[in-house]
């Protein structure tokens, strides 16, 4: 199954069918985190599919909505990335990437437990 990453964590990830809104809110997060890492689109949908198993078609489409509804961030971002050189290696993108879609599972268990919640509240 490719919602699920076997290969580094033992993240239990939503899974895109059954739970379409949490998984591309997930998406969207990890995006985010590689934003933190000055990477560019190419990048962040290499490091989504090897490390969080998400398939680079999802990762593009959120992407670009993202962009979409930020454009002026994201001009700014690709103005600010193109002037800098990257700030690590290969190598420690990896590690860095991991410890920041760590983060992702607290994102997701707490998520979840609000989706919950607000089942009762209607």
């Amino acid at each position: 199954m490719y919602h699920q990453n076997h290969h580094h964590h033992h993240l239990h990830l939503p899974c895109l069918h059954c739970h379409p809104q949490s998984y591309i809110r997930m998406v969207q997060y990890m995006i985010e985190r590689c934003l933190l890492l000055h990477m560019n689109r190419q990048q962040c949908v290499k490091a989504l599919a090897k490390y969080a198993s998400i398939r680079p078609c999802i990762t593009v489409t959120v992407w670009k909505e993202l962009q979409k509804e930020n454009r002026g961030f994201f001009e700014a971002y690709f103005h600010a990335i193109s002037q800098y050189k990257p700030f690590m290696g290969s190598r420690n993108v990896g590690h860095c990437f991991i410890d920041l879609i760590g983060h992702s599972g607290y994102y997701i268990q707490r998520e979840h437990r609000f989706q919950r919640k607000k089942r009762f509240w209607k």
